[in-house]
């Protein structure tokens, strides 16, 4: 009976979907079926209708990731993690091998200064030695229990039995910290705090018609405290003490200065000229004591040597001259073939270096008319020529917009002991008189001055305010502060280095907190 019912409903729904097949022929109104969904035991996805650009669009390539836009600290926040990953190298070596550890900051070995300095350590030359295979001294790991490990370097004995006090609080056993007391100890020890250079001048002075020309050397620092500087055809003089400004010379309108330097000890100044003279001039009576001939071109660059004057010019030639007497010429060197823009006297040794357009940085034993040593390592104009005053024999040079570098060499046995990449144009070089670092000063690119610490060449600080090429530079008698001129015509004073540990209790002179101007 249920069969036959379920037999004729089947039936009669058939005919239902006939008559309408029928009408919508004949131009009735169609009917919607459902389309038959066939479903499985797994879920396929239909990606038909989807927009895979959209859905599945890469990130673009261009954009700064949070890394990329973090700006680096300041130099005092380098030192402070330099000294910091210095200590932690120092002092995971002593927990992990048993090596002496120190008992102060200062001391720590002058190896892990590289330790997380900005800038890599100076290459030097590798030597070729036999390496045979060791065996470690001791173990890494001992297991020894407490009571038989032998006594620490801070741990106190018994001058009866020779074993480790009870009551002693520096015994390991009784320790709640990671480390020895020996670490310990150092962690809490004094610091010495990063040193602070300000990043603006604290004067600056106005300097019209201050030629803007590489191979020209236009300011110096004397002695007696007084600053020259060459502008245009005149000479002016510059007290530091007093703020006085006094005109020395005006050469006319045929001539021009192309160089100044002041003697190492006294009132008399040397100026080099456009036409190839040499003047000698007292800065105290203003007057003029002689004029020296010899070039043919103009006179770029003056080094003293006590009573040795000796100037490089456009014609290629070095002259040595004997102020003390009349006939003064004593030698010509000829060993440039371009003009010569650096000359700086190594007293002390008695070695002179030179540095021409040529690319050559060449040094002269004493008064020998052989060099002594010819270097072409550079690719530029080197006219950034500095000896290190703290060690025999440190030479240092600088190149042009082609090179960039700063290179370091030894003089006592003509090799080249380092390299650094500055970036940008090396126009000058000076080394403190104070401690162990260098200034340099830039052109193209940057026209910045950076202050670097030796040998380690990582930068204590970079010094902005230029906006042409920092073509000149020159240093106080205490040492502690430096002037640097450039083409925008303006001479710039800036406190860069520390006080001499011997003059502790004097003033320098430029420092503008001391009194009230």
């Amino acid at each position: 009976m249920f069969e036959v019912e379920f037999d004729k409903r089947l039936r009669s729904a058939s005919e239902r979907d006939r008559l309408n097949e029928g009408q919508e022929g004949l131009g009735g109104s169609p009917s919607r079926r459902r389309a038959k969904v066939g479903y499985g035991d797994r879920f396929i996805p239909s990606r038909d209708g989807i927009d895979l650009q959209a859905s599945f669009n890469l990130a673009d390539n261009n954009v700064e990731t949070s890394k990329a836009k973090r700006k680096t600290g300041n130099e005092v926040d380098a030192q402070r993690l330099e000294e910091s990953n210095k200590i932690f190298l120092h002092l995971l070596r002593f927990e992990l091998f048993g090596s002496t550890i120190l008992n102060s900051f200062s001391n720590l070995p002058s190896s892990d200064l590289y330790v997380g300095s900005r800038t890599p350590p100076p290459q030097k030359t590798p030597v070729n030695r036999p390496v045979t295979p060791s065996t470690p001294p001791r173990n890494l790991f001992s297991y020894i229990s407490p009571q038989n490990r032998t006594p620490t370097s801070g741990t106190r004995t018994s001058g009866s039995g020779g074993r480790n006090c009870i009551d002693d609080p520096t015994r390991e056993i009784y320790s709640l910290s990671p480390v020895r007391f020996d670490s310990q100890r150092l962690l809490l020890s004094p610091r010495k705090q990063p040193r602070a250079i300000p990043k603006v001048p604290f004067k600056v002075l106005d300097a019209p018609e201050l030629h803007d020309d590489f191979y020209l050397n236009l300011v110096d620092w004397g002695c007696n405290n007084i600053l020259g500087v060459g502008l245009g055809t005149c000479v002016y003089l510059w007290s530091a003490h007093s703020g006085k400004v006094t005109k020395l010379c005006d050469l006319g309108p045929n001539d021009s200065v192309t160089s100044v330097c002041w003697i190492q000890r006294g009132s008399h100044i040397a100026l080099g000229t456009n036409k190839g003279l040499v003047h000698i001039w007292d800065a105290e009576q203003c007057k003029r004591t002689r004029t020296m001939l010899g070039h043919t071109s103009r006179v770029g660059s003056l080094a003293w040597n006590e009573h040795i004057l000796t100037s490089g010019g456009r014609d290629h030639q070095i002259f040595h001259r004997d102020v003390r007497v009349p006939e003064h010429h004593i030698k010509q060197l000829s060993a440039h073939k371009q003009e010569v823009c650096g000359l700086k006297w190594n007293c002390e040794d008695g070695q002179l270096a030179s540095g021409g357009n040529d690319n050559k940085l060449i040094v002269w034993d004493r008064l020998n008319e052989t060099p002594l040593y010819k270097f072409s390592e550079h690719t530029a104009a080197v006219k950034a020529i500095a000896w290190n005053p703290h060690q025999h024999g440190i030479l240092a040079s600088g190149g042009g917009t082609a090179d960039r570098t700063i290179k370091f060499w030894n003089t006592l046995n003509g090799q080249q002991i380092s390299e650094i990449d500055t970036g940008s144009q090396v126009c000058n070089l000076a080394w403190s008189k104070n401690s162990n670092e260098i200034v340099s000063t830039h052109g193209y690119s940057e026209n910045q001055v950076i202050v670097w610490k030796y040998p380690s060449m990582s930068q204590v600080a970079a010094l902005t305010g230029h906006t042409y090429r920092v073509l000149y530079l020159a240093m106080s008698p205490d040492g502690q502060t430096i002037v640097t001129g450039a083409g925008d015509e303006t001479l710039r004073f800036w406190n860069v280095f520390s006080k001499n540990k011997n003059d502790s209790d004097r003033d320098s002179l430029l420092d503008p907190f001391t009194k009230i101007r």
